[in-house]
Parts: C-alpha cells; sequence; structure tokens
C-alpha cells in the first residue's frame, strides 16, 4: 500500500471533481472455476484499489460527496474462514489503514444507496456487479454501461491519467520484473523448444517479482496474429517468436513489453529488414513524444516510416503521403500504436476509450488500424503510454484485399509472396511523458538486432 495519506488525497480530489451526491465504487468479487471454494485468480477492481488499497473481494465503498462520509461495506472472516485461510487483519483495521475509520456490513450497503438522492458509479464490467447495480438501483442490466455517472468517470480520468512519483516508483518496477521475463526468453529461446515452456519461464520471472502476470502472455511463431494466447507450437529454424509479456508488480502496477527475437541464433536478412523497419518506427515515434503532441500524430509518423520502408523494399509503390491518407498501411499493422497503461494494462478502458483516449472534436477513425488507436488526444506531462508498432503479414487479410483489389496500385501483391509465411515483428516499450519530452521506464532491454543477436550468441 501507499501511505495513508496518498489514499486521503485521492478521495479528497475525487469529491471536489464530481462536486456532489453519493460515489460508488465496488470491488470484485471471486470468480469459481466450477465451484465455489476453485477460483479463477483473483484481481481487485483498479478503481478500488487507486482510492481504497484493500486488495480483498466482496468490498464495495461509498464518499458522501456532500458530508464527507466515507464507508467501507464488508463482512468480517468467520471462524471457518479463519480455519481455512488463516488469520487476517480486521476490516476495520484495513480500512484505517487508507484512512477510512467506518465499516459496515456488506448487507447494509443497498439501504445507504436507497436514501441517496444521486449516484455516482462506473460502468460495470464483472457480471456479478452488473447483477448487484440492477437490484440496488433498479436499472436494467443493458442501460447501466449508459447510466453510468460521466461526471465520476471523467473525475477519475482527470485523476488517473496522470502518474505521481510513487507511482512511477511502482511502473519503474513492473518494467524491470518485466525485462527479467524478455531477457530470459531471448535466453532461452531456440529450435526444437514448445512455445508453452517459454510461456512457462515467463511466468516465473512475473511471479518471482513478487506479483503476477499483467495480461496473458503472447508467445508465438505466429506473430501476425495480434494476440495469439496458443502456446502449442515447436520453434524451428528460420522462425520468428513475438514475444509479448509483462508482470504486474506486487502492488498491482503492469509492465507491458513486447520484443521479436529469432529462433536462430541470427536473424535472417529478410528478417533484419522488416525488424529494422519496424525499429525506426518506434524510435522515431518515441523521439517525437512530448506534451502537446496529439498521439494520433505520432501514430500517423510511424505508419510514414513504415510505409518508407515498405517502399524501398518494394512492397509498396506511389506517394507515401498519399499512401497515408488512403490507409494502405492498414494491411501491415491494422491496430494503434500505443495506450495508457497503469494499474490497467490498458489503463481504464472500462470506463471508456472516448473518455480515456480521446476528448470533444477528436473523432475516431473508421481506417483499418487508425480506427484501433486507443489512445489519440494530446499528450501531457504524467501520462504513461505504451509505443508499441508493428509489421505484420497476415496471409487472410492480404488475399481479401488482393481479391477485393485494394490499392492495386500501391500495393505490390506479387512482392508480397515471398512474406506469407513470415509472421509479424513488434517492438514495445513503456515511456512516461515528462515536462520537456519523454523517458523509457525501466533498465534497457536489448532492442536493436546486434543487441538481441549478442544476447542470445
Amino acid at each position: 500500500m501507499f501511505s495513508t495519506q496518498t489514499y486521503i488525497e485521492r478521495r479528497n480530489t475525487l469529491k471536489r471533481s464530481v462536486g456532489s451526491g453519493l460515489i460508488l465504487i465496488m470491488g470484485n468479487e471471486e470468480a469459481p472455476m466450477n465451484y465455489h471454494d476453485n477460483t479463477y485468480r483473483y484481481r481487485q477492481d483498479s478503481n478500488f484499489l487507486y482510492y481504497f488499497g484493500i486488495s480483498l473481494p466482496n468490498l464495495a465503498a461509498i464518499i458522501d460527496v456532500d458530508s464527507g462520509e466515507e464507508i467501507i461495506y464488508g463482512d468480517e472472516f468467520s471462524m471457518d474462514d479463519i480455519i481455512w485461510v488463516g488469520p487476517q487483519p480486521t476490516l476495520a483495521d484495513q480500512a484505517r489503514r487508507v484512512g477510512v475509520y467506518r465499516t459496515d456490513a456488506y448487507a447494509k450497503l443497498p439501504e445507504k444507496l436507497s436514501k441517496a438522492g444521486k449516484v455516482h458509479f462506473t460502468p460495470p464490467y464483472r457480471y456479478e456487479n452488473k447483477f448487484k447495480l440492477n437490484s440496488w438501483l433498479n436499472i436494467p442490466v443493458a442501460q447501466l454501461k449508459d447510466r453510468a455517472s460521466t461526471d465520476l468517470i471523467k473525475a477519475i480520468v482527470g485523476q488517473r491519467s496522470y502518474k505521481s512519483a510513487e507511482e512511477i516508483v511502482q511502473m519503474e518496477e513492473a518494467v524491470n520484473i518485466t525485462r527479467e521475463m524478455h531477457l530470459t526468453a531471448m535466453r532461452e529461446t531456440r529450435a526444437g523448444r514448445k512455445e508453452f515452456e517459454i510461456a512457462a519461464l515467463l511466468h516465473q520471472k512475473a511471479l518471482e517479482g513478487g506479483g503476477d502476470l499483467a495480461y496473458p502472455i503472447i508467445f508465438s511463431i505466429n506473430g501476425q496474429t495480434l494476440h495469439n494466447h496458443y502456446h502449442g507450437n515447436t520453434m524451428t529454424e528460420g522462425k520468428l517468436a513475438l514475444n509479448d509479456s509483462g508482470a504486474e508488480n506486487s502492488m498491482f502496477y503492469a509492465g507491458d513489453i513486447t520484443r521479436t527475437i529469432p529462433v536462430s541464433n541470427r536473424f535472417t536478412e529478410q528478417q533484419k529488414e522488416i525488424y529494422n523497419v519496424v525499429l525506426q518506427m518506434q524510435l522515431k515515434a518515441i523521439e517525437a513524444l512530448k506534451p502537446g503532441v496529439l498521439f494520433r500524430d505520432v501514430h500517423l509518423l510511424a505508419n510514414q516510416v513504415l510505409l518508407e520502408g515498405l517502399s524501398a523494399l518494394g512492397i509498396v509503390k506511389g506517394d507515401i503521403k498519399e499512401m497515408l491518407a488512403l490507409g494502405v498501411q492498414g494491411l501491415f499493422m491494422p491496430h494503434g500504436l500505443g495506450h495508457a497503461i497503469g494499474l490497467d494494462v490498458h489503463d481504464m478502458e472500462d470506463l471508456g476509450e472516448n473518455f480515456v483516449g480521446y476528448r470533444e472534436g477528436l473523432e475516431r477513425s473508421t481506417q483499418l488500424g487508425l480506427k484501433s488507436l486507443r489512445l489519440a488526444k494530446e499528450l501531457e506531462a504524467g501520462f504513461v503510454v505504451t509505443v508499441e508498432p508493428g509489421l505484420y503479414f497476415i496471409p487472410e487479410l492480404i488475399e481479401k484485399w488482393k481479391a477485393e483489389n485494394q490499392f492495386t496500385g500501391f500495393v505490390n501483391y506479387d512482392r508480397l509472396e515471398a512474406y506469407k509465411d513470415f509472421g509479424g515483428v513488434r517492438i514495445e516499450d513503456n515511456c512516461l511523458i515528462t515536462n520537456t519530452g519523454y523517458k523509457i521506464l525501466g533498465k534497457p532491454i536489448p532492442k536493436t538486432v546486434e543487441e538481441v543477436e549478442n544476447l542470445k550468441n
């Protein structure tokens, strides 16, 4: 936990931002896999962690903005609980640790809500919380997202978007644990091994760091599949392995790093060419980071570098700016450049990307790739963002565009035949926006062709 004062100040800021009414922050329950005591890994709601800091299931809290009253609702451990999980601090003790001096039974919460004139809640993403809100507030489940409090959402985004110095310490730790995961993968990846062997080592390193995984591991020789969680392939000479994995530290802050490494000890010449295009995309994008810059423009800059690189290789042809405007790059990078990161790997995405990554007057594109950009608005000091350009050869997408005669004046489809089984390359780091530019979080992780090959050899 952070200091008691940190949580008090966070809640006081929230009260001032919301103005009036009753704020409800719901924690998460444990979710059984097949019966009550056999559960999926428990993860507390990030807003609850941010304002109340307690990682226990079956909690909720209210903040009465008008009176200043704060109550955490939950049930104390029974003797049966203690027999099975051991002695635990009381809820009252844990509440005092975060500056809350009143607790009550969970069953008392509906009565409290029924007496409130205005209840502010965030869009629920867990079904058990949807059903509770439906029961407590008499709002149909299908309407809960639309009837969530815009004032509360904007207030939370206005706080959590800006990482404090003590949060950056935690994020650096998460990235450095993630670094150990990636160094291990680079050393251990070789022909004949199964992907799941490396995935197991990655998870081990995350656990050794005192936390767990920030998100399910992506480690695959089929890097053209953006979120590939299958780990059953045998790695073979001449293939690339894409490793997108990150640790969540003991304070629940996330690291999110991607490196693409050769299964062999060295990259092939073809792999070097594509890899260096992506590396230049990332380096140029990171260099452009500073307050006031639209992240959308950084995304477009990276895509311009992509098209320039592919043009030099004869894969595309024509005017770069025209191709960029038309969206030719979507064939090769059908995702956004990055996203906010913090307590969530996609930070605050449950609150809605349009609140977190966009603003009034900045509309989403419908263009492949750009439409998936989660963060488009101006960067500000204190933001932490991922920068993760990629270049992928997706056979199904290539065949679709070719059959539809899309951009035949720009794309050399015959040249693409040599890349059909290439896979994909992605390179990702986590960057803090400073007052004058940026800082890449964590200790350096091998990234150039030479650095990766030197570690593998």
